[in-house]
């Protein structure tokens, strides 16, 4: 059972982010931040300024095998990965107390290392869930085995979670979401150009070797590969695509559990709610026609067929626990949707790996060694000033009328601020970890989180809980909570360097945060009042501007070319672009209220405003793999690195005053015709 906290919660970066930098003080006796070598002076700022800051490096940085990309998000994540596996590598050895959280760390990733009890037991671990697929004889037996499925928390067939009533966001109810398919989304199933075909063909060949490694001879593998394809298909025709999903309220549909259960007899609402231990009367079943679909399906396709999707979806789901040929298997899919060329190490994946089953663990003993209370103090000082800053934007809007600007400024001043890792840890102790063990120990910690999540349900929702991990290198804005949250992992250099000076921090993280407070302001998250119902608070003129000045944003995105032919899509990125539009202009007011942007003095030749500026330019430093380009803007709500720069900035007067930009350059919009919204 995921948690739907986030469903609809932006975040500030996936795979986006990037720069190697160098400590530097006001006197230039450290070595310089910037590292000039990196940029290409060939191109003048107002023609392409991520290309200006950044070329040199992208000319010349190599990706490695073992990854999709490179950048400084990529870099902190290694970095973090070996900080967290040195942890593990410590207390693996099997020296901590019994039941304390050293030693459960410790024993899952030594479980998940002992790489010849793995590769021994092979598909063992599997078998009693493809016993009980082959003992299915009917429809009802189809439901039964998913809903088994999804109290070991297996998403199976569709997505279920427990999570704030968006219309009530005091009270957490159960929610239900689309799903059912394996490849990205819904559109790889219909669209036919060579890049998508190439997705499809990778995924139709890994649904025939899982069929083929558990024991199906090959002509036979292929037959059913194809009918599970089929199945799928049928779903996705049912599925609201990436932009339908960014509509909250054309998502939200709180149905009563008697009128589910009448509409849809072969789904069996009521059997599947007992089933799964739901104890309520209603749920959010956010896209209705899915589930609709389904319960068709399930009277008009075959069993065998049903079947056989179970068994492709288990084996798929759970192949990455299992041995070597299994883990190959997903492995080339993988290779074909991100294009990394190489797997990651074991030692590596199995730290991702204890990082995503017992997060708030690891992250206790992580942010004790790597987390100083004088960042967190700077960055609730940082988040205090961008409020601030934030709060006298509203006051200057020439757009918005006083009474919406009166609301607008009690939600942000209402934000819930989460900085570094949780007040209170969460309790692990129910998830049993054996040291030869590794598949036994992953069903366990899942049994966990989805009876952690099921004790949520009908009661009042717990607003001091996370959803990522201290060490996660990310942040996220969540609508239903009104509340911005930035782990530890996050708030390292280039992003937050206390040893920087603060133009550097405020065109870095305080442009983060900037970005996660305008999402509480974006086109989704403006749908939301202070306390994070689903409420209008808008009058209907403002509302009206509000709408045309974000259609302004989606028609300038879709107007960035990315490779060839292909296009950002403006509609699927609105909301973070707005974020990165508002959050470059918040941080540098923000900026601008500190000695240093008040001053003129450079560092190590660059003016307060340049080093503002190419810091926000060297964050969203990234290179990626043409597959996962490709696939991010298919699938993922944020603009390429390039837009993430450039599109911002090419509205943004103060940085055609630093730069000089003039009518001519590539990047120059005439005054009139920069958009401003917050």
């Amino acid at each position: 059972m995921r948690s739907p906290l986030v469903l609809t919660a932006a975040t500030l970066a996936i795979l986006s982010l990037g720069f190697d930098s160098c400590h530097s003080s006001t006197d230039g006796s450290a070595a310089p931040i910037f590292d000039t070598s990196q940029f290409d002076n060939r191109v003048r700022p107002g023609d392409d300024f991520y290309r200006y800051a950044n070329g040199k490096w992208s000319d010349t940085a190599k990706i490695l095998p073992t990854e999709s990309g490179a950048g400084s998000f990529y870099d902190l994540i290694r970095t973090t990965n070996d900080r967290l596996r040195m942890i593990l590598d410590s207390l693996s050895k099997g020296n901590s107390a019994t039941g304390s959280i050293e030693q459960q760390v410790g024993d899952m990733y030594a479980s998940g290392m002992d790489s010849a009890m793995i590769e021994k037991r092979g598909i063992e671990p599997l078998k009693p869930y493809l016993l009980a697929i082959d003992s299915i004889h009917d429809s009802k037996g189809v439901m039964e085995y998913v809903a088994t499925a999804q109290k070991r928390n297996d998403d199976l067939l569709f997505d279920v979670g427990i999570g704030a009533d968006e219309r009530n966001s005091a009270m957490d109810i159960a929610i239900f979401s689309q799903g059912g398919l394996g490849l990205p989304d819904r559109d790889y199933y219909f669209k036919q150009d060579p890049a998508t075909e190439a997705v499809v063909k990778a995924y139709q060949n890994f649904l025939k070797h899982l069929f083929v490694l558990s024991g199906v001879d090959s002509a036979a593998a292929g037959d059913k590969a194809v009918k599970v394809f089929a199945l799928e298909k049928e779903m996705a025709a049912s599925h609201k695509t990436n932009v339908e999903l960014r509509d909250p309220n054309a998502n939200y549909h709180k149905m009563a559990l008697t009128a589910l259960d009448r509409s849809m007899p072969a789904f069996g609402w009521a059997r599947t709610f007992e089933a799964i231990g739901f104890h309520v009367d209603s749920a959010n079943v956010q896209q209705p026609a899915f589930y609709t679909k389904v319960d068709r399906l399930l009277t008009t396709v075959p069993v065998d067929t049903w079947k056989d999707y179970l068994r492709a979806h288990t084996l798929a789901n759970y192949a990455n626990r299992l041995s070597s040929p299994f883990v190959d298997a997903a492995f080339q899919y993988n290779k074909a949707v991100s294009g990394q060329q190489k797997i990651k190490p074991r030692a590596e994946r199995m730290t991702q790996m204890v990082n995503a089953t017992l997060g708030e663990a690891l992250g206790q003993i992580y942010v004790k060694r790597w987390f100083t209370p004088q960042a967190k103090q700077r960055m609730t000082e940082l988040v205090n000033n961008l409020q601030t800053a934030f709060a006298a934007r509203i006051d200057k809007l020439d757009w918005m009328s006083d009474s919406t600007k009166k609301t607008a400024k009690e939600k942000l001043f209402a934000f819930i601020k989460k900085i570094g890792y949780p007040d209170k840890w969460r309790d692990y102790s129910k998830v049993k970890v054996s040291r030869n063990d590794y598949f036994g120990n992953r069903v366990s910690a899942d049994v966990n989180d989805y009876q952690y999540a099921l004790a949520k349900l009908g009661k009042p929702v717990d607003r001091t809980e996370w959803t990522m991990t201290p060490p996660t290198i990310n942040a996220y804005y969540n609508p239903t909570f009104n509340e911005i949250v930035f782990p530890a992992g996050i708030l390292q250099s280039p992003f937050f360097d206390l040893s920087a000076d603060d133009a550097v921090n405020y065109g870095g993280i305080a442009m983060g945060i900037g970005h996660e407070m305008t999402h509480a302001f974006d086109d989704e998250g403006s749908q939301y009042d202070k306390n994070g119902n689903l409420k209008n608070w808008w009058s209907k003129e403002d509302s009206a501007k509000f709408a045309a000045k974000t259609k302004a944003v989606v028609a300038l995105y879709n107007s960035f070319v990315v490779l060839d032919t292909l296009h950002v899509n403006g509609a699927l990125t609105n909301g973070e672009n707005i974020a990165d539009i508002g959050g470059l202009a918040v941080a540098y007011d923000a900026f601008k209220l500190t000695p240093q942007g008040k001053d003129s003095v450079k560092i190590d030749g660059f003016t307060p405003n340049e080093r503002f500026f190419l810091s926000y330019a060297r964050i969203w430093r990234a290179k990626m793999k043409d597959e996962l380009t490709r696939t991010l803007i298919n699938t993922n709500p944020h603009s390429p690195s390039e837009w993430r720069v450039d599109g911002p900035l090419m509205n943004f007067t103060p940085f055609y005053e630093t730069f000089h930009v003039v009518q001519g350059q590539k990047m120059y919009r005439p005054p009139g015709d920069r958009i401003t919204i917050w």
